[in-house]
Parts: C-alpha cells; structure tokens; sequence
C-alpha cells in the first residue's frame, strides 16, 4: 500500500495533470473496455527499486479463490478481448493456472506479467512450458541489457538469472513463434529513450552477448509512487521530476491512454482505471466503491477517469502504458 506521505501528496496537492487537460480543452473518459487486467496480488520473490506496486517477499495480500472464482466468472460472461495477469509476481499466487486457463477458454488473449527470476526461483520451472502450451503472452521485465544497471534497479544477481530465464523462454518458442515482449524502465528519475532505438540495441546486444530472441521492447516511465517514490525523497528529487513530467507532456498520447480502455482489479476484487491508481486507492466509484461484479463493459463506458500528478508520467515524451509507448 502507497505510504501516507505519498498518497497525501498526491491527493490534497493542486492536480497539474488536471490543468494540462483543461489548457487541451480535454476530458479523460472511459472509452470500450479490451483489457481487463487482474492483479492477483502484492507478493513477489523480488523488492525492485521502481516498483509501484511496493511488492516484495514479506507481501500478504493475495487473491483467494472465493474471489478469483467471481473474476473468473465475470471473464466467461463478458469476455474482454485481453486478460492481463499481473502482481507482484502473479505465479506466486495459487490461482494463477485457473485464471490462465479461464481467460484462454474464454477466447481472450492471455497476458503473464512475469519478472524472469521467477522462472529461476524453486518450484517454478515448469513455468516455460506451461505458458507455451497455453499459448500465454509474456510480458518481461528486464530494465537495461547491461547486467550492472539491472543488477542496481533489481538486485545482485538479477540480471544473470533473467538471462537464464530468456534462455528457457526461447527454448519453448517465445521470441519467435510466441510473443515475449521486455520492459524497459529507465534507472533513476529521467524519461525512457527514442523506443525505437532503444529496442534495436537491446535486439543487438542481447543476440550477440546471449543469442537471444524477443518480439518487441516496452518503454515504462517510472511512477512517482511507492517505493520510488520514497526514493525521489531521499535523495532530494522529487519536485524536479515531477517538474520534468509536467514540462514533458504530450498532448498526443492522450488517446492512447490504456485507462480508456483498461479495468484494473485489485486482490479483492474492487476496480480502478488503471494499476497505479490502485496502488494510490483510487477506486472507481459510483456512491460507493464498486468491485468488478457491480461492473459490465456497457456500464463503463464514457465513465470519466480518477486522475492525479502522477498520470504525468503517463503523458511525458513518448507516453508510458502497460504496453509501452503510446504516441
């Protein structure tokens, strides 16, 4: 959960993401829900510097299965085009096989947020296999092909061991016949690269140090939330990234905002418009707050958007999403 700091910063503070639509001439509205993506809770065998979900080893909160039983059933009734499985480390959770195999009989597209080391972690190499023959997307995390900037962001030891997952990935086909999509996120407070670029070297290098293969490169800017936010505070940078975010938006990534047209649900089932909103409580309400079973697609959409500060990292440079840039 968002520390109090933090979540009182960004509620009770003037709303700068707020004043860039309003000069736009522009609302932010729910447009035709595609992803309905599930965090299935905060555990995870990692505590990455960046992380805007604050996940870690000593994490409690998981989705059940009473509650991952109501989500599957609200995937076979509506059917969204793509089920997105996220966490902490979402394998970590018990439930993540019966939600995999929900969303892929119902004809979804199937997404695993997985961080590699996972992969390496005990009782966990099975995973490879699994995903395949599932036909799963995996969505990798893997912040820099330079094992020392991984290795800073994410751990001693990190970056060989995702190495070694990569591997395991390619063997069963992802990179080529399926999609495996990395997940670049920039060390410290500054804004991903040209994505184009950036991929092309990551594709050269990757290939030629570790024969390695993936489909496309996702560029995240970090979220002024959480655990990186605490760090923006301690070295004494946290106005002048906000004030790099807000000097860098782009009005051009408004449409392609995945809160338009994603349902985030947290661990017990309530809904945001997006993760990061739930990671800063921001549940979408109507009177009350509402969990995905008091939701349809139909109801949702034109619903305006909770938005905040932090949505400026979303709109800087390129644009940020679950799915890299948007613009």
């Amino acid at each position: 959960m968002t520390d109090a700091p933090t979540l009182n910063r960004l509620l009770m503070t003037p709303n700068q993401f707020a004043e860039k639509l309003a000069q736009q001439g522009r609302t932010l509205r729910r447009a035709r829900l595609e992803t309905l993506q599930v965090n299935v809770g905060r555990k995870c065998n990692q505590a990455c510097r960046h992380c805007h979900v604050d996940a870690a080893p000593w994490r409690t909160e998981m989705m059940d299965r009473a509650v991952a039983e109501r989500v599957g059933d609200w995937i076979r009734a509506h059917r969204p085009a793509v089920v997105d499985l996220t966490g902490g480390a979402p394998e970590l959770n018990a439930n993540f096989r019966f939600l995999v195999e929900t969303g892929r009989s119902a004809g979804c597209r199937v997404i695993d947020r997985n961080n590699l080391t996972i992969i390496e972690t005990t009782g966990f190499a099975w995973l490879p296999e699994y995903l395949a023959a599932h036909a799963v997307e995996v969505v990798a995390s893997l912040p820099c092909y330079l094992e020392e900037n991984v290795n800073a962001q994410r751990g001693d030891g990190v970056y060989a061991r995702s190495i070694a997952a990569l591997r395991k990935l390619n063997a069963v086909g992802y990179g080529t016949r399926l999609p495996l999509h990395l997940v670049y996120n920039p060390l410290g407070p500054k804004l991903p690269p040209a994505p184009a670029k950036l991929e092309a070297d990551y594709r050269a290098e990757l290939r030629q140090r570790h024969g390695i293969e993936f489909t496309s490169l996702f560029t995240l800017t970090n979220q002024p939330i959480a655990r990186f936010a605490e760090d923006l505070r301690r070295h004494g940078q946290w106005d002048a990234y906000l004030e790099l975010l807000a000097n860098s938006f782009n009005p051009a990534t408004l449409d392609g905002l995945m809160c338009r047209t994603t349902l985030s649900v947290g661990w017990r089932g309530e809904v945001y418009d997006c993760d990061f909103n739930q990671m800063l409580g921001l549940q979408i309400r109507n009177g009350r707050p509402l969990f995905l079973w008091d939701v349809t697609p139909d109801r949702l959409d034109g619903w305006a958007i909770r938005t905040g500060d932090h949505c400026l990292a979303c709109t800087a440079g390129c644009g940020s999403s679950c799915t890299g840039s948007v613009a």
